[in-house]
């Protein structure tokens, strides 16, 4: 495929759309990575504000100050939801954990294959099923885990190698009765597995169980804060001087701070706080202000002390959202919250008629107060104190081209943020009307604010409730605006975390994937590549097949996010899982095809995945030959294709691993020289680099296509299995 031929990769990381706006000269930048994916090129790694490998993250046993607004390029893990739980997530959650009460008991239980664990969310459940699973396993990190709309009563494991399943919830559609249990656990016995599945502390819905399904749920209560603070600060800090240090210098107050009703992601919370300390140790008043549990008592308050403060009401609001980001921002939407709130934020009004706005009443003379126009209105201190937050260090953030300054906004008390969203959206209904409007306006040039706005509207879904839960999302994702899109995309993968809401999620999603408009099948694909994508991979694939529909007019836009989408799978552990897809794909007729050889093009990026296939272990070794093959002989595909291929040859010059797989490639493409395999060859032995890989077996394999003989080159020992590309 020539360079002009190429559609743009294009994705929700801030997000795809129809093409950088003129006025915005970083949208380069932003997708540099995806246009270098249709091309011969490097790896490019996109990490805005990021940090690459600074530390574990420990289960649900974990805190982060603002969790609704945490800085674009956080890096948050994602929490397997449907599919392979990674052994990352897993070996993580034993990292400073502290066993509860309830832990043998429910392990005993566990012994009859399967266990129903009960308990309030947030509390570390997550975390205690996955050690759970995990000892009652043998050890294996072979687990997966199930959405909470999976049917129990029809289930079978799929995957020969996991161990243990975990499910979150059950669904409220099935009604599952002690001989689909007593089934159930027959087939875990028979795939040698266990299963754990959560349930909410709901009393009500536990007696329902316990009398439908025969079996007694283990209780579930988080272990003491002193218990989860002296085990996470083992792992934290395993330095014994330095915890003893620390410890030292907070005996006095360290009673006061471990309050019994912290959870432990609270305790953790203290933990990280504790552990971040300099030489002299933490300041246990400083501590005090930042544990997040005091924001449920305090947002009240606070609200009831600005009511007649708009302009610190539109601050709080804007911050509450986009906490982490750079304070010249969050004033610049702040004043873009007032002008469309139109008084809306104003408790009492001096004068002029309801509904006049605040234009015409001001032209009448009247006056308003405070006057959302004046510019010298509040400091930017006076506002900090009066929301309780702060203005952190300077810092420096970069694109690839350039680096900039950063003074983000952030709240005192952890949490606050969310807290107050919450309280808001749930006892003033007119604030949703008002956020979600101006959402979704966002200018489209703040591609950084699509990830915390997304996380806002996703977590008020949960606070909605009713059939109404997703509305607000779905006025998001049938928007012109890719911004607005965007927004949406990241908005349903924080939804689909609710076990209640997740089988909306994916009915909405089954729904736009084939009957919705490009814009609500663009936003599918996008959420494909996201958050909900990553935790339920095969469900994502589905849906990615169905959005597709060719490259025509504004299609090109949706084809683009679902090559974005595949690539994103491929490249989060999916490998095998977007291959065998690729390979059914490719053989249908239609757009499944185009689809197949598109995607396989723009994953040539990365060698190793594709080249260890050919090694004595790979499972796909025929399959990545013959999909060069196509490749290499269809028309469209041959330049970006073979350009690939040279990459990998001059990779192998230096990178010793890769010259045994990348020869034995081309060993077996010489064995069948129609012109895709001919011109390949062809730009190897012409190539100028003298030392490039495979020279000597492209010129031997031209030399005896002239020839008219057949491929001398015959493979060495085969690596064994009927897909061996060189037997």
């Amino acid at each position: 495929m020539s360079p002009d031929e190429r559609p743009a990769i294009e994705g929700p990381l801030g997000a795809p759309g129809s093409g950088p706006d003129p006025d915005f000269d970083d949208f380069g930048d932003e997708f540099a990575g995806r246009f270098a994916a249709w091309g011969p090129g490097g790896q490019f790694i996109f990490a805005p504000n990021g940090n690459i490998n600074t530390g574990a993250v420990h289960g649900d046993q974990r805190v982060e100050n603002g969790a609704t607004g945490a800085a674009p390029g956080s890096g948050e893990r994602v929490e397997a939801q449907d599919g392979p739980i990674s052994a990352m997530e897993i070996l993580a959650a034993q990292t400073g954990y502290a066993k509860p009460d309830c832990f043998p008991e429910a392990l005993r239980t566990l012994g009859t294959r399967l266990l129903f664990l009960t308990g309030e969310t947030g509390t570390g459940r997550r975390t205690t099923a996955l050690n759970l699973l995990f000892e009652g396993s043998g050890k294996s990190l072979a687990l997966r885990a199930l959405d909470s709309d999976s049917d129990l009563t029809s289930w079978r494991p799929t995957d020969s190698e996991a161990r243990g399943y975990l499910v979150h919830g059950l669904s409220l559609r099935v009604r599952l009765g002690p001989a689909a249990v007593a089934k159930l656990r027959q087939r875990l016995e028979e795939a040698k597995a266990v299963m754990v599945v959560l349930l909410p502390h709901d009393a009500d819905r536990l007696r329902g169980v316990v009398r439908e399904l025969d079996v007694s749920p283990v209780r579930y209560t988080p272990p003491s804060p002193r218990a989860v603070f002296d085990a996470r600060l083992e792992a934290v800090v395993p330095d014994a001087k330095r915890r003893q240090a620390l410890l030292d210098r907070l005996e006095a107050d360290l009673d006061d701070l471990l309050a019994p009703e912290l959870v432990p992601a609270q305790v953790a919370e203290l933990v990280d706080e504790v552990s971040r300390a300099g030489d002299e140790g933490p300041d246990p008043v400083d501590l005090g202000q930042r544990l997040s549990f005091l924001a449920e008592e305090e947002v009240p308050e606070l609200l009831k002390a600005l009511r007649e403060d708009p302009d610190a009401l539109a601050f709080l609001l804007v911050t509450s959202v986009l906490e982490g980001v750079d304070h010249r921002i969050i004033r610049d939407e702040t004043d873009r919250l007032l002008a469309l709130a139109d008084g809306r934020l104003n408790a009492v009004l001096r004068a002029g008629a309801e509904g006049q706005s605040e234009q015409s009443r001001l032209t009448r003379g009247e006056t308003l107060q405070p006057n959302p126009r004046f510019v010298f209105r509040r400091s930017l201190d006076d506002l900090l104190a009066t929301v309780r937050a702060e203005c952190a260090p300077g810092g420096t953030g970069r694109t690839s081209n350039y680096a900039y300054t950063v003074e983000p906004i952030r709240f005192k008390r952890h949490r606050q943020a969310e807290t107050v969203l919450r309280h808001v959206w749930r006892q003033y209904g007119q604030v949703s009307g008002l956020l979600t409007e101006w959402i979704n306006k966002v200018p489209a040039t703040e591609s950084d604010l699509a990830i915390p706005m997304g996380r806002v509207v996703g977590m008020a879904a949960g606070w909605s409730g009713a059939r109404r839960a997703l509305t607000h999302i779905g006025i998001l994702a049938k928007a012109d605006q890719v911004r607005s899109r965007s927004i949406a995309v990241y908005a349903l993968g924080i939804a689909a975390q609710d076990p209640i809401l997740v089988g909306e999620v994916k009915h909405r999603l089954n729904s736009w994937s084939v009957n919705g408009g490009w814009q609500l099948r663009w936003t599918a694909a996008g959420a494909c590549g996201g958050d909900f994508g990553a935790a339920r991979p095969e469900f994502a694939l589905s849906l990615l097949r169905r959005c597709f529909r060719g490259e025509e007019g504004k299609e090109a836009e949706v084809a683009a996010t679902v090559l974005w989408s595949l690539q994103r799978l491929f490249d989060g552990g999916n490998q095998a899982a977007v291959f065998r897809k690729l390979m059914d794909w490719v053989d249908r007729p239609g757009p499944d095809t185009e689809l197949a050889l598109f995607a396989f093009l723009n994953l040539l990026h990365d060698p190793f995945w594709f080249l260890q296939q050919l090694g004595p272990d790979g499972e796909f070794g025929g399959g990545v030959v013959a999909f060069v093959r196509r490749s290499l002989n269809h028309q469209r595909m041959f330049t970006g294709v073979s350009g690939r291929l040279l990459d990998w040859c001059r990779q192998a010059v230096w990178d010793e691993p890769l010259r045994v797989p990348v020869e034995t490639l081309l060993i077996a493409l010489a064995q069948e020289m129609r012109p895709g395999e001919l011109g390949l060859l062809t730009a190897i032995d012409r190539s100028d680099d003298p030392d490039l890989v495979g020279r000597d077996i492209a010129r031997r394999a031209l030399e005896a296509w002239r020839r008219g003989e057949p491929q001398p080159y015959q493979p060495t020992p085969a690596f064994g299995g009927p897909d061996d590309p060189r037997q």
